[in-house]
């Protein structure tokens, strides 16, 4: 008859994710997010133009209309900017860590042991600037799910060749 054991765990032993050395996404990644934060800006211009031509009752307020479009615009840059600063990956032996957030830091570590699925995705301007968005699929379903934008192709394409190797190396 084996002893059943429960001991407990010293959680000051533990290895802190925390002080994990992370990568930062490209510097190009930026102005992907700009060049797409402009055209939603200049559509939603356009529907703001075409309210304000036709509807005679918005008029007087054209001026806190376009005081208001130019905060949001203001707010989003800089909102954007904070958080892809924040944003950082590493790939460890065992595991792949992404933290991200402005307000509220997450940090997702998914064991090699979970993942199911890799995909890497080049968005029309993210191909010009030579960017990639790294998709790791776990058994988990969408809520284990991955998604690493920004990153270099080439550096990409590392990244997803070493995890595939571990994922094979597992089965």
């Amino acid at each position: 008859m084996i002893d059943f054991t429960n001991d407990t765990i010293d959680i000051g032993n533990l290895p802190k994710y925390e002080e994990v050395p992370l990568n930062s996404v490209s510097k190009n990644y930026w102005k992907v997010v700009v060049i797409n934060l402009i055209i939603f800006l200049f559509i939603l211009a356009i529907g703001l133009t075409a309210v304000l031509y036709f509807s005679v009752a918005f008029r007087p307020y054209i001026y806190v209309v376009i005081a208001g479009f130019i905060a949001l615009g203001l707010i989003l840059f800089m909102l954007y900017k904070t958080d892809i600063s924040r944003r950082g990956y590493a790939v460890r032996e065992k595991d792949i860590l992404y933290r991200s957030g402005i307000i509220s830091i997450s940090t997702t570590i998914i064991p090699f042991s979970r993942i199911q699925h890799i995909a890497l995705d080049e968005g029309l301007f993210s191909r010009i600037y030579h960017l990639g968005q790294l998709r790791i699929f776990t058994a988990g379903g969408s809520s284990g799910s991955l998604h690493i934008p920004g990153i270099d192709i080439q550096e990409a394409r590392q990244i997803k060749e070493i995890l595939m190797k571990q994922i094979n190396a597992a089965e």
